[in-house]
C-alpha cells in the first residue's frame, strides 16, 4: 500500500525530481501510518495479500474459464431447436467456513450463465439452473478447492 501511495503521487505529479520523491515519501509515510492506526490495516495484512495474489489470479482465471464454458452450453441450448431446457433447482451443502468465501462461491455461481444462486443459509446453497446439464457437478464446484486453500492461508476470514 505504501508503494501504491508513492506511485500515485509520482504519477499525479507527472515528473520525477528529488524534491517530488522526498515529499512523496513523506506524504506516503503519513498516509500509511494513518490507515494503519485508524483503518485497522497492518503490514501483516499487506504481506498476506502478496502471498494470496497467485491464488486470486488462479481463481479469476478459473472463473473466466467457467463463464466461457457456461456461455457455450447456454448458446448450444438456445441455438439448437431439438434441445429443450429443463430448469431445475439444486440444493447442496458446502464445508466452507467463512462468510466471505460463501459469498464468493455464490457470486461465482451466479456469474456463470445459466445458473443463479437463489439462497445461501448457513452452509446450504440453493441454485437455479437453466438446464440439468448445467447443474451437473455443481455440488463439487471447481471454485471450492481454491476457496478452501484461501481460507487455510488465512486470506478469507469472517
Amino acid at each position: 500500500m505504501y508503494l501504491l501511495f508513492f506511485l500515485v503521487w509520482v504519477i499525479l505529479n507527472g515528473k520525477i525530481t528529488l524534491e517530488i520523491c522526498l515529499f512523496g515519501l513523506a506524504i506516503s509515510t503519513c498516509l500509511f501510518a494513518f490507515i494503519c492506526k485508524f483503518m485497522d490495516y497492518s503490514i501483516r495484512k499487506e504481506r498476506l495479500l502478496f502471498q494470496l495474489a497467485p491464488l486470486f489470479i488462479r481463481y479469476f482465471w478459473l472463473l473466466v474459464t467457467e463463464i466461457v464454458k457456461a456461455n457455450l452450453c447456454v448458446l448450444k441450448l438456445i441455438l439448437s431447436p431439438r434441445l429443450q431446457p429443463e430448469p431445475c433447482l439444486v440444493h447442496f451443502t458446502t464445508d466452507l467456513t467463512s462468510g466471505l468465501s460463501k459469498v464468493m462461491l455464490a457470486n461465482s455461481i451466479t456469474l456463470t450463465p445459466g445458473t443463479i444462486t437463489v439462497s445461501v443459509e448457513g452452509n446450504e446453497f440453493l441454485v437455479h439452473c437453466l438446464d440439468e446439464e448445467l447443474a451437473a457437478g455443481i455440488e463439487e464446484s471447481v471454485f471450492i478447492p481454491i476457496l478452501k486453500e484461501m481460507e487455510a492461508k488465512g486470506g478469507i476470514t469472517s
